[in-house]
């Protein structure tokens, strides 16, 4: 029985994640929801350590929808996009696709939506991000981050921050794994390009993650690139 719950368990993340290609309009979407994601922790009262050190950030993955369902066993998952900040300019990159998955056991009834943030503290949070797929708690050592009022600062190489209502409580990324979506980078700058391309060595732009960039700049102080921006089109 264990084994059966174990497979429906992954099933079930695999579709909550999402396996199929994305069209433009859900492209703009996702960056959409991710902007408005930001704006919602910036203005949250509990999230003031994300607000105060979001410039000392290497990177941030932003996941508008971390979905979850279940009974004792539950599938978590969610697509997200991740920016990186340039070391010497404090400029944030346009973003890079990615999805997030994993397994969760325990007393769960009935499905929630969670609002959820990853800080890459350090480069090793940062560059872990440019494999193909990366296990949090295994490939890189992550830990929720402070919330709230008199809280201390947290140390680990990504930080977890959720925004969540309902039966399941705050979200839990230990052992979660997180991989790119290299068909939706694709299908959003117009040709094959890697993480590493768009995050690091700034090689694309695309006008529809502008807003998102500037709520990003917004929170951390930091200024936008220079680069001139390109339209979000199919290839």
């Amino acid at each position: 029985m264990r084994k059966i719950g174990l497979t429906s368990a992954l099933v079930l993340a695999a579709a909550l994640v999402g396996a199929g290609e994305a069209r433009v309009d859900d492209l703009q979407e996702l960056v959409s929801d991710a902007r408005d994601s930001v704006l919602h922790f910036t203005s949250d009262p509990a999230m003031d350590w994300f607000r105060d050190n979001v410039k000392n950030a290497k990177g941030v993955l932003i996941i508008p929808r971390l979905l979850k369902g279940g009974f004792i066993f539950g599938g978590s998952g969610g697509s997200g996009v991740l920016l990186a900040r340039d070391a010497q300019t404090g400029a944030w990159s346009y973003p890079a696709f990615y999805t997030l998955g994993s397994v969760t056991v325990g007393p769960q009834i009935g499905g929630e939506a969670a609002e959820l943030i990853l800080m890459m503290m350090t480069q090793r949070g940062l560059d872990s991000m440019m494999a193909s797929s990366v296990k949090l708690g295994v490939d890189v050592e992550v830990a929720a981050g402070p919330v709230g009022a008199g809280t201390k600062a947290a140390t680990a190489d990504v930080l977890a921050f959720s925004r969540t209502k309902g039966l399941f409580g705050g979200a839990t990324v230990e052992g979660a794994w997180i991989g790119e979506r290299e068909g939706w980078n694709e299908e959003c700058y117009g040709r094959h390009v890697r993480p590493i391309e768009i995050l690091l060595d700034h090689k694309v732009t695309n006008a529809q993650a502008d807003s998102l960039r500037e709520a990003i700049v917004r929170v951390s102080g930091t200024v936008p690139t220079s680069q001139s921006p390109s339209p979000m089109s199919s290839p």
